[in-house]
């Protein structure tokens, strides 16, 4: 994995866009690990009787998957300082989600980066959201 640093980060950069398409056995899976027993997220007849086409991508694994997308960017030495989320629409398993962000503001003196995020089905936004982190600097090693 490469480091990001400080320097080379400007105000508008977008963050490397992270894609994933989740599917069914993912959403019981991370339904199990967060002892999260609502059946919106593993039963499609459940899900159907509540009035969704299918079962519903946790807002939990979408916020998990922007997080990932943010520390990815900004590798092993970075810090993710801040972050928040608003689930905004539903997603559903087979759905290519992309999750980025766009750089808002730098402070030079602390390292910090702001950061605007969101999480997208095509055009829907799912996800929208912040992020702070802190990179270090080359002149600092």
């Amino acid at each position: 994995m490469s480091q990001l640093f400080f320097e080379d980060v400007t105000i508008g950069d977008e963050i490397t866009p992270l894609v994933v398409t989740c599917d069914e056995t993912q959403l019981f899976l991370f339904s199990a690990a967060t002892y999260n027993a609502h059946r919106i997220h593993y039963d499609k007849t459940w899900a159907r009787d509540e009035g969704y086409t299918d079962v519903l991508v946790q807002g939990p694994l979408q916020a998990g998957l922007l997080s990932r997308a943010v520390t990815d960017w900004i590798g092993p030495r970075g810090r993710l300082v801040s972050f928040s989320t608003q689930n905004r629409a539903v997603a559903h398993p087979g759905e290519e989600l992309t999750f980025t962000g766009t750089v808002t503001a730098t402070n030079e003196l602390s390292g910090r980066i702001d950061l605007d995020l969101v999480g997208r089905r095509g055009d829907t936004v799912l996800m929208p959201g912040t992020a702070a982190v802190r990179l270090p600097k080359r002149s600092a090693g």
